[in-house]
């Protein structure tokens, strides 16, 4: 089985029977976070999301209502990582994670996007190969965003022979 991305706040979700996505906002807990090194950004989406818990509540006009208003409720997440409990009781949820919606039925709302974002670390920095990087990216010497004092070494060294 392939791995699956963790749902977290801002992930993008849909609804089958919307015109537009909506944001998933994380409003169970303030405590578990995950791709967000500065722990204030992308809290874990779990299935304790349940009501009103998008942005705009809305997946634009609904379909199942003749095109009224869709107004975005969550009674149920289906598809969850079974082997993790929050610290609120719920379960995490995964990038193929799927909502009931008490207008559109089981698993109408799918999650589009999980809102994760590669962001780069002072860890990964350091880990990094020069050579490599040096290829990838040869208007930047990477070294300086680790150790600015390992270049200053090595032009000295450079000048005194």
């Amino acid at each position: 089985m392939a791995e699956k991305h963790l749902v977290v706040q801002g992930a993008i979700c849909l609804c089958n029977f919307g015109t537009a996505p909506d944001k998933l906002k994380v409003l169970s807990h303030t405590k578990e976070y995950a791709n967000d090194k500065d722990s204030a950004k992308k809290l874990i989406g779990s299935t304790k999301e349940i009501g009103s818990t998008f942005e705009k509540n809305t997946f634009g006009s609904c379909s199942k209502q003749n095109n009224k208003p869709c107004t975005a409720i969550v009674t149920e997440w289906k598809g969850f990582y079974e082997n993790t409990i929050l610290t609120n009781g719920g379960k995490i949820l995964l990038e193929d994670s799927k909502a009931t919606c008490p207008v559109g039925g089981a698993d109408c709302i799918k999650v589009v996007d999980h809102g994760q974002i590669a962001e780069v670390s002072q860890q990964n920095m350091e880990k990094a190969k020069p050579e490599v990087q040096q290829v990838l990216n040869p208007a930047v010497d990477t070294r300086m965003l680790v150790k600015p004092a390992m270049i200053e070494d090595d032009i000295s060294e450079s000048v005194s022979n």
